[in-house]
């Protein structure tokens, strides 16, 4: 029984309007390889100079600066900011279903709109 209901929720959940559009933003970017590679340049340069700065090295303002270039020629891309925007939305959407599955264990029932106010998410004691 409870495997048929999260199907359905699955196959709400896929065909809402919210969702598609975030698949198809995602889909856009996984098909534009400039996107891509600008992308995995910005993560990966992102990544070492964290590392470096986790690591108490200093880092120039000519690495900085550079990295900042690189980051806004990414965002300019409107595929690539389409995409970082989508996962941004996905991962809200698989924070409010969670929010709204964790409240529905705390209160033995579906919550209602009026249960979710004021609540930050699963965990969070507030409301």
């Amino acid at each position: 029984m409870l495997g048929a209901r999260t199907r359905e929720l699955c196959e709400a959940l896929a065909v809402s309007p919210e969702f598609q559009s975030i698949r198809l933003r995602i889909e856009r970017f996984s098909g534009d390889v400039e996107a891509r590679m600008q992308f995995e340049i910005v993560s990966r340069r992102g990544s070492q100079l964290q590392q470096r700065q986790e690591a108490g090295e200093m880092i120039g303002e000519m690495e900085v600066a550079e990295f900042e270039r690189q980051r806004e020629a990414l965002v300019s891309n409107d595929v690539a900011r389409e995409f970082l925007e989508a996962r941004e939305d996905m991962i809200r959407l698989q924070e409010e279903i969670a929010s709204w599955v964790g409240k529905t264990f705390e209160l033995g029932r579906a919550p209602t709109a009026s249960d979710m106010e004021g609540s930050c998410g699963p965990g969070c004691g507030c409301a």
